[in-house]
């Protein structure tokens, strides 16, 4: 079976934004577009409105996405779109579809609810259970947004693209996810920020002489752990312009501050197993609350 880069539809500002994402996303990798809409059982909405019987929903939902399709259509020539309907519940069923994709894009909010947190908890449900990569884009997100401004200084969509930005643990870097981020990059023709944060010693630790040579010392010391990790994926990947960012600070701060002028971020989220059940990172989760730009979670073992 051929992957596709899959969609999650509703009628949301957010998950408009993620189909044309996820449009442009099917073009770089040259990989059909399957559009998900899911039906609950029972839709909530429905449940309050007494005058919308289930059928009408069901119609509603088809003339939703195939009119999606047939915009999307529209507006990429040459992309393949197909579209299906499916029933469950939202995350469950997501989660799935997720299993045979190349990546799933999802708005950032929930998925079939009205209101809800910055990032929804069906989405975040998801991610925090999907095995595939997992791309959460904001209702605002337009294709000039991914590139640099035009020698005016106005939006553009045909200029060179921002830069592709990486968070990574240097201390059990995983194969997955630099796989995924060089791949974005090479595929956008962009930089690949690549951003490590260490913690600052303890305050105890600068009332001594020589303290600031040391703490000269570890940054070299950090400096070199992260083109360690990077070089052999800068071979592999030789067309790629790396950027190395290793700072001092929290590992969340560090990298939203790292990410304003982002494409794309990329971040990962370690499969558990066992009691502990599924899990979202603390950078992760401060990631798809604060990055204004979409941002991939990579799962990995």
């Amino acid at each position: 079976m051929s992957r596709t880069v899959t969609v999650g539809l509703d009628d949301s500002p957010d998950s408009r934004a993620a189909a044309e994402w996820a449009a442009r996303e099917a073009l770089l990798r040259g990989l059909p577009l399957k559009i998900v809409h899911v039906q609950e059982p029972t839709p909530r909405y429905v449940a309050r409105t007494p005058l919308l019987d289930l059928e009408s929903y069901r119609r509603w939902a088809r003339r939703l996405t195939h009119e999606s399709a047939d915009g999307l259509r529209l507006r990429h020539p040459g992309l393949e779109v197909t579209t299906e309907q499916l029933t469950g519940t939202v995350a469950d069923v997501l989660c799935e579809a997720a299993g045979f994709a190349e990546l799933l894009v999802l708005g950032s909010r929930n998925l079939g609810g009205l209101g809800g947190f910055l990032v929804g908890s069906v989405s975040l449900g998801v991610v925090a259970r999907a095995e595939r990569p997992v791309v959460l884009v904001r209702a605002r997100e337009r294709a000039a947004d991914e590139h640099r401004a035009d020698p005016a200084g106005a939006p553009s969509a045909v200029t060179p693209y921002r830069p592709v930005v990486l968070g990574l643990d240097i201390e059990d870097p995983d194969d997955t996810l630099l796989e995924f981020a060089f791949d974005a990059a090479a595929r956008r023709k962009a930089a690949l920020r690549a951003v490590h944060a260490w913690p600052e010693p303890p305050r105890p630790f600068y009332r001594f002489p020589g303290d600031a040579e040391l703490h000269d010392t570890l940054e070299r010391g950090q400096v070199s752990l992260l083109g360690k990790v990077l070089r052999p994926w800068r071979q592999k990947f030789p067309d790629v312009e790396v950027i190395e960012a290793s700072r001092c600070g929290s590992a969340a701060q560090v990298l939203v501050n790292e990410s304003r002028d982002a494409s794309l971020v990329v971040v990962g989220r370690r499969i558990r197993t066992g009691f502990l059940g599924a899990h979202i990172g603390h950078v992760t989760h401060s990631a798809l609350h604060h990055i204004t730009a979409p941002v991939a979670v990579v799962a990995h073992g």
